[in-house]
């Protein structure tokens, strides 16, 4: 039976509010971050998941929490479903990182990982939902490169076609991607 995944991503952090890219370093939300969390929270109030996993990375915690956390469903902290690893670039701006986030697609960050390596994570993490929540309806609250790499294992998608069509390029932000695990 397939499973149904729904893909949440974190709240703004003041990070993102500085134009910086966060990737391992922990960020906070910002006001505006938690306000969206608490939002997220009334926009899926008709949504029943049967686990909730989210990256290790505090913003993607806090945002489970607040939005999830009075639910039924077991929040799960998870490090395979963490931001890409921008090694020397963790936490520098945006400007920096953003342009060469398409040209490390196979090559790693220094003193970080590729955005293959990140497929491996999500990969890993699939056959771990494929193997203990079969038929179950899932919810995952992470970041970027989680939510590209699903697009390239789940949808065929070239990690250029993710990247062109991510939905922060073409600025069509929702409450909740789905997507099926055959």
């Amino acid at each position: 039976m397939p499973i149904l995944i729904t893909y949440f991503v974190h709240g703004t952090t003041l990070d993102n509010e500085q134009e910086i890219s966060s990737g391992w370093s922990d960020a906070e939300l910002s006001a505006l971050g938690i306000e969206q969390s608490h939002k997220l929270k009334n926009l899926t109030a008709d949504k029943t998941f049967d686990a909730i996993f989210c990256s290790d990375l505090q913003r993607a915690i806090d945002t489970a929490h607040i939005a999830f956390g009075d639910g039924p469903a077991p929040i799960i902290h998870d490090a395979r479903l963490r931001e890409c690893n921008y090694g020397t670039y963790n936490g520098q701006p945006s400007e920096i990182v953003e342009p060469l986030q398409e040209k490390m697609i196979t090559e790693k960050f220094p003193d970080g990982e590729s955005y293959e390596d990140v497929g491996h994570r999500i990969s890993d993490f699939l056959q771990f939902l494929k193997q203990n929540y079969e038929g179950k309806h899932i919810a995952i609250v992470a970041h970027k490169a989680p939510q590209l790499a699903l697009d390239v294992l789940l949808t065929s998608k070239t990690w250029g076609q993710a990247f062109t069509e991510d939905w922060r390029k073409i600025k069509a932000w929702k409450p909740g991607w789905e997507y099926q695990l055959l």
